[in-house]
């Protein structure tokens, strides 16, 4: 494995720990602010949006710039957005540390996950994402949940001052395995060339597919901490295992759908999407029941994120004339969903529907994600299909 995957990976974790750890101490954070639950959750929401936004301007401004100096550069804007909600006195600071680490975020895999498929040959980029996603996937399954259990004997504070050092060892780490390669030269117009990849309907299928289905799963995920305590009934102190076994199933679908997306794309991801709706279906049925909560929970991790890759994988097919660009603006549509579905997931808990209902609004969007995918692979095998028939129509004409 190149060491650069390595380092990418890293810088993943760190990344990864501050998005996902809050999810375990929306309870204890809400508290502190004195805030309700859905008014906590914005501060996941509002990580996202500023990732969203973030995608695409920093990667777009950062093209001309060497990537090792990108990453670095972003990697120490995370770790003073960390270090200023770990001395947030107030819900609003904290607010603008959680916006500071997050404009790092969809940059560094954009560009990232561009650098991760050059360093491997063409058969295999799609499980070399899946590697730089792996430090989300090791955030969830060892972060998070020490994270949790660091904020509730500790305080929550105590794991945002933990993620402040684990971003310091991350950027020692970029420093150390990443490649200086240079820029990537752009000639005079290339940024509006990059655009003209986005004229392809295929890329905006792909986009929305990201939209819908990874806001399905933090339709859900978001506010999994009150789900599991005020609907299973579990106690608060099972909550970081509970963490444990989302985590592991986050690790093994990452891994098996990088490798499942490199055999078959499009079928790989209509398969995921439509186990992914099955699942949240299941789990809003069965959350009163706590083992069977936990099964469910498992599959939403496994079935969630294996996806992943694929859905980088796509629009980087689809928009080879731009991929830096493209994966950033990849990058923040998994952001723009995951703010989608914490929003209306909190929307459906203030409105009194309990908190079962966030996860029938992930259900719903697996199934909107669904739809779309299926329109997307549709569409682009009749194209195929014609494109491959119209050399051998020219032919037999000549004959």
């Amino acid at each position: 494995m190149p060491a650069g995957l390595v380092a990418l990976a890293l810088g993943g974790f760190g990344i990864g720990l501050t998005e996902f750890v809050i999810l375990g101490l929306l309870p204890e954070v809400a508290a502190d602010f004195r805030v309700t639950i859905p008014q906590a959750g914005y501060l996941v929401s509002g990580y996202a949006l500023s990732v969203a936004v973030g995608g695409v301007l920093v990667t777009a401004g950062t093209a001309h710039l060497r990537p090792k100096r990108v990453l670095v550069g972003l990697m120490v804007l995370f770790v003073l957005g960390n270090l200023l909600s770990a001395v947030a006195d107030t819900y609003a600071v904290m607010m603008a540390g959680r916006i500071v680490a997050a404009l790092c975020h969809g940059a560094f895999f954009g560009i990232g996950s561009v650098l991760a498929a050059s360093l491997v040959p063409a058969h295999r980029k799609a499980q070399a994402i899946s590697i730089m996603f792996l430090g989300l996937t090791l955030a969830n399954v060892l972060g998070v949940p020490l994270g949790t259990f660091l904020g509730q004997g500790l305080g929550w504070r105590s794991t945002f001052w933990t993620i402040t050092a684990i971003g310091v060892v991350a950027l020692l780490g970029l420093v150390a395995f990443i490649p200086n390669r240079s820029a990537d030269a752009r000639p005079p117009g290339q940024l509006r060339r990059e655009l003209a990849a986005f004229r392809n309907g295929q890329v905006w299928l792909s986009i929305l597919v990201t939209v819908f289905g990874f806001g399905a799963m933090f339709g859900a995920f978001t506010y999994i901490a009150p789900i599991l305590t005020e609907v299973s009934r579990f106690p608060d102190g099972a909550i970081p295992w509970l963490l444990v076994l989302f985590g592991a199933g986050l690790f093994i679908g990452n891994l098996a759908g990088g490798r499942a997306a490199d055999l078959a794309l499009d079928r790989t991801l209509l398969t995921l999407l439509g186990s992914l709706t099955v699942v949240l279906i299941g789990f809003a049925l069965v959350v009163g029941n706590p083992l069977a909560a936990g099964v469910a929970l498992f599959l939403l991790g496994a079935v969630g994120f294996a996806s992943v890759p694929g859905m980088q994988m796509r629009v980087l097919e689809f928009a080879s004339a731009a991929p830096t660009l493209a994966s950033g603006v990849n990058i923040s549509a998994f952001n723009l969903g995951n703010a989608i579905g914490a929003w209306i997931g909190g929307l459906t808990i203030t409105a009194g529907l309990g908190y079962r209902s966030p996860i029938v609004v992930g259900a719903a969007l697996a199934a909107v994600a669904l739809a779309v995918m299926a329109l997307a692979a549709n569409s682009h095998r009749r194209f195929v299909m014609k494109q491959t028939a119209a050399p051998l129509t020219s032919s037999i004409t000549a004959h």
